[in-house]
């Protein structure tokens, strides 16, 4: 007889056990780097205002209760997509663009992944060496039987590995999905260059693969929306087919909402109704409809010109207040006379910093210093703040010195 008390015993690793210890953490110095904090000095209070109002909206829209289907709110989906591509009012139509509202950006990437895996038999996964930490736990679970790292960052020079990139997807299998992260790399924050996306594209036609872009910062890296989206905008040009997850937690401060959008894009969509239908399917099977509040939230503002305007500028402040806490931090470490280089810091775009520690410095962090921060050594810029940053600073000064 199978036994509850016969399955393996695990822990919790990544992001959820260094959180869980940062919030059992009572020291009143402690830091968060995992997954930033949201006081009224950090950056996310920007945008607060505007998605008040909006929700605001929702709440005394009555349509706004009406029954929502698996695939979500359409005005949302296609709102969602527009932001990533633009005008695609006739390819909406012709069904060579839709959405699926999920989960979060998790969310869309796991639709999506059931959906390769169930109906376009695909096995075999290739995503960046570092990434994301679930992207290869989410497609294993989904029935991938081959996930693979390509090359992307060198740690020596702390610079893209391209010539690594080019020569992994360019061993790959045909029909190997890639994911792709557009804008911000998570952990990185080290993104392609528009000479390289093209290559990659080149690639990718080549060699018959499949693209699934991730894009949860889109405007967090450069500032701008649509220049975040290049290379979303660029494979579509190029007739590429593609699946795009697309998460809405960081850019409207709505982590807890989950609102998220899967853009399919096709060459034709003379199948797309039927292609539809097998999206409903996966969503019925796993929660049977997406969550209701976070999504019209969203398509308030993306499609009411005067929120979209005060959002928009507001976004834009968020990203500077990014920036300068970057500048502020690398300035902070030079000033202590920390080992090493930090131009890094200001190099790497988005939202995280990828500071190439050991695990046993990060433990010193925490265990010494109270600072939280996942093994890889990826911190979240907004947990950093002029009150902190002097602290972060020397603890990190302190920790490099020891030699660990």
């Amino acid at each position: 007889m199978v036994q509850f008390n016969n399955v393996p015993v695990v822990g919790r690793n990544g992001y959820i056990e260094a959180d869980t210890a940062f919030h059992n953490d009572i020291s009143p110095v402690k830091v968060d780097l995992v997954f930033g904090t949201f006081r009224s000095e950090d950056t996310s209070q920007y945008l607060l205002p505007v998605v008040k109002r909006a929700e605001n909206m929702v709440v005394n829209d009555t349509s706004s209760h009406d029954y929502l289907s698996p695939t979500g709110i359409e005005g949302f989906t296609k709102s969602a997509s527009s932001l990533l591509l633009g005008d695609i009012d006739q390819l909406w139509k012709e069904g060579m663009v839709f959405g699926v509202q999920c989960i979060g950006g998790a969310g869309a990437l796991k639709i999506g992944a059931e959906f390769l895996s169930r109906y376009m038999n695909c096995t075999t996964v290739y995503y960046p060496d570092p990434s994301y930490e679930i992207h290869g736990t989410i497609f294993e679970f989904s029935g991938f039987q081959n996930t693979f790292e390509y090359r992307y960052l060198n740690r020596e020079t702390k610079a893209i590995d391209f010539d690594g990139l080019c020569e992994d997807i360019s061993n790959a299998s045909v029909d190997s999905v890639v994911i792709l992260h557009a804008c911000g790399h998570n952990p990185t924050g080290l993104d392609l260059t528009k000479d390289q996306w093209i290559i990659i594209a080149e690639i990718m036609k080549e060699r018959k693969l499949i693209p699934f872009f991730d894009i949860a910062y889109q405007g967090m890296a450069s500032g701008d929306t649509e220049e975040d989206a290049w290379a979303i905008r660029y494979f579509h040009s190029e007739g590429i087919q593609f699946l795009c997850a697309q998460s809405f937690s960081k850019m409207f401060t709505m982590y807890n909402e989950r609102v998220g959008n899967l853009m399919v894009v096709l060459k034709s969509g003379f199948n797309s109704d039927s292609l539809k239908i097998h999206f409903e399917r996966i969503v019925r099977s796993l929660y049977s409809n997406p969550p209701n509040h976070g999504a019209r939230t969203v398509y308030q503002i993306l499609s009411n010109p005067e929120l979209y305007k005060e959002w928009s500028s507001s976004f834009k402040s968020m990203v500077v207040r990014i920036i300068e806490i970057r500048r502020a931090f690398r300035k902070a470490l030079e000033e202590e006379g920390a080992p090493g280089k930090w131009n890094h810091i200001t190099d790497q775009k988005g939202m995280f910093i990828l500071l190439l520690l050991t695990d046993s410095q990060v433990e010193y962090l925490r265990y010494f210093h109270h600072i939280y921060m996942v093994k890889s050594g990826r911190i979240n810029v907004t947990g950093l703040n002029f009150t902190n940053i002097s602290y972060v600073a020397k603890a990190i000064n302190d920790t490099l010195r020891k030699n660990i």
